[in-house]
């Protein structure tokens, strides 16, 4: 696996990015392919919490998690850990996704927007590739999300799908 390593302030030390790579390569058993997949992780600082975000774009699916704690070391070995358990997780349902080849790539473009008073904090652009619900409520529990866009394979409508607090799914299309 290939690593992008940054920090959103200061700079992180050869060791940090050498224990991150090291923690990470545990999952280069989940992939078939290893070393296609770039792995992009950012760390950033927040008052006292060392908060970690890994996101691991591969042919079929995204992983994305996040860790905060007050130790770096502790954050990195709680994501692994987290990550290892949403791939066991999924394994089945990306496995059998993988065979009806529904399962489309996402390409995400992230732009940080920060303003003093504004509610604007993150802005995303998504590439809407075609793919059926259960692939989109799939993509929403990979990426720990509570609603998820996409586009729907039969109608060629943009939908939303969110987990309702019920632990049921509702879907949003338009027209």
């Amino acid at each position: 696996m290939k690593y992008i390593i940054r920090s959103q302030k200061g700079e992180n030390t050869d060791s940090i990015k050498q224990y991150i790579e090291s923690k990470l390569s545990k999952l280069d058993k989940y992939f078939e392919n290893s070393d296609e997949i770039e792995a992009t992780v950012l760390t950033k600082i927040i008052g006292r919490n060392q908060i970690i975000e890994v996101t691991i774009p591969t042919k079929h699916f995204l992983l994305r998690n996040e860790e905060s704690n007050e130790d770096l070391y502790a954050a990195i070995d709680k994501i692994v850990d987290k990550l290892e358990r949403q791939i066991r997780k999924n394994k089945e349902k990306i496995n059998s996704k993988i065979d009806k080849t529904f399962i489309k790539d996402f390409d995400y473009d992230l732009e940080d927007e920060y303003e003093e008073n504004g509610s604007i904090v993150r802005r995303k652009q998504v590439e809407l590739k075609p793919i059926d619900e259960e692939e989109a409520i799939l993509q929403m529990e990979m990426l720990g999300h509570s609603f998820f866009i996409y586009k729907d394979v039969n109608s060629n409508k943009v939908c939303v799908i969110y987990k309702r607090k019920t632990g049921n799914y509702g879907i949003i299309e338009t027209e």
